[in-house]
């Protein structure tokens, strides 16, 4: 299927919409607007910092929320973070710096907070149009624009899955958790082992009565520190083969973590990086001390009691699901973004097939691909946007090629076939190609 162009550009005065004032929003406001291109950005809360302001209506944060990625690999490279940073910050300073570089940028003029976005949908005569809803009135608009670019993350929406019978107790998501007292004195199951999950179940243990995890599979673990340093700044610029990296990091993790078997959870039936790590170390220790313990997957509830797989059950008071979540953009036909199965398809994480002003920021994950990964993407968006104004044949060319076979964005790994992994790419690979991308339109 080709692409469907406006024919005509609408008329250049029209601006570029910007959904989400997270991290990807404001690199997508500062790359458009640093190409002299005109933005209006919409954002449901009050002030800039998508997900990481944890009293954002839509954020997932919980008060002990730190990055599982060292600053120095996921800092804005245009702006890094001070020396008086941790090297892994909690959201409250991360809140502070997406504020600062807010500031610095002047990126808040671009944008109208307090306003949800309800619907964007093709304009007859090209570009778009945006309906909003502002949160304090409720009253309705629209705006035509140029072209939109997708940026309301992809860690909002949680993936709820129903349990097989009744469970008399308190059930709730991760996305729901706020603070560890919630547990006091209560039996505690999590069902799920992904990095918010062990940094619940930490938090738990200190004020639960028990915690038990439900798992499905084996996971490794990677600790925040080795030899003294960010695990992950370690043999950054100078990518191994993939199987030579697996087997060096999987001999190195059994040094400083042992064997997670040995505490309870199943042994990977995968190689290390076919599925995202869990960077905490900190369940292991708490494994290793009894302090919770490790089930298998759930089969059924009942009243106050869970069954699971193995013939095993045990009752408990709070169930809670991290399960992860899903990727949400219910404002859009999901035909538009060649939506199939768990994704969209996309080219580059960012271009669809079916329009030339349509583009998603931030639908990608990565192990240490940063924000600086995610700024390449919107520096991308912007020379395209600006090669279709100076450089049309240059556009075209390049639009070509997103009409056409997705690129192996894997670097050689076999992800796992999971709805998390869907659009997962290798670090390497992926940013290679991006600055290949934007080398060709410049």
């Amino acid at each position: 299927m080709s692409k469907i162009t406006t024919g005509g550009d609408a008329p250049p005065a029209l601006p570029y919409a910007v959904i989400g004032a997270g991290p990807s929003g404001l690199a997508a406001t500062r790359a458009l607007t640093k190409r002299g291109l005109d933005v209006v950005g919409y954002e449901l809360h009050d002030d800039v910092g998508g997900l990481w302001d944890i009293d954002g209506p839509r954020s997932t944060m919980y008060e002990s929320a730190h990055l599982i990625s060292s600053k120095t690999t996921t800092q804005f490279a245009e702006m890094p973070m001070g020396d008086e940073v941790a090297d892994y910050p909690s959201h409250r300073e991360l809140k502070r710096y997406f504020r600062a570089y807010a500031d610095r940028f002047g990126l808040r003029d671009h944008y109208r907070f307090g306003t949800e976005v309800t619907r964007v949908e093709p304009h007859a005569d090209g570009g778009w149009v945006v309906t909003t809803r502002e949160v304090s009135s409720g009253s309705t608009s629209t705006d035509r624009v140029s072209g939109v670019v997708i940026a309301n993350g992809t860690l909002s929406e949680p993936n709820l899955p129903q349990l097989k019978g009744q469970f008399d107790g308190e059930v709730f998501h991760t996305s729901a958790y706020k603070k560890a007292t919630t547990f006091a004195g209560k039996r505690v199951l999590i069902i799920g082992a992904g990095n918010s999950g062990c940094d619940i179940a930490v938090d738990a243990v200190h004020h639960a009565a028990s915690v038990d995890m439900s798992v499905r599979r084996g996971y490794y673990f990677v600790p925040k520190y080795l030899f003294g340093k960010p695990a992950d700044t370690l043999n950054q610029g100078k990518p191994l083969p993939p199987r030579v990296k697996q087997a060096i990091d999987t001999r190195v993790l059994k040094l400083f973590t042992g064997d997670p078997v040995k505490l309870g959870f199943p042994k990977p039936d995968y190689k290390i990086y076919e599925s995202h790590p869990i960077v905490n170390s900190l369940i292991l220790h708490h494994l290793g001390h009894g302090d919770l313990s490790i089930k298998p997957d759930v089969d059924h509830v009942d009243g106050s009691t869970v069954h699971f797989r193995d013939g095993t059950s045990r009752d408990y008071d709070t169930i809670v699901l991290a399960t992860g979540y899903t990727l949400h953009y219910p404002f859009i036909d999901p035909a538009l973004l060649r939506w199939n199965g768990w994704s969209p398809q996309l080219y580059l994480n960012i271009f669809t097939p079916e329009r030339d002003d349509l583009f998603v920021m931030g639908m990608v994950e990565a192990s240490g691909l940063g924000w600086q990964g995610r700024y390449e993407q919107a520096e991308l968006i912007a020379s395209y946007v600006d090669a279709r104004r100076t450089r049309p044949a240059q556009a075209e060319a390049f639009a070509a090629k997103t009409r056409g076979p997705l690129p192996d964005l894997s670097g050689g790994y076999r992800y796992l076939g999971l709805e998390r992994m869907s659009y997962y790419v290798n670090k390497d690979a992926y940013r290679t190609a991006v600055r290949a991308a934007i080398e060709e339109l410049s």
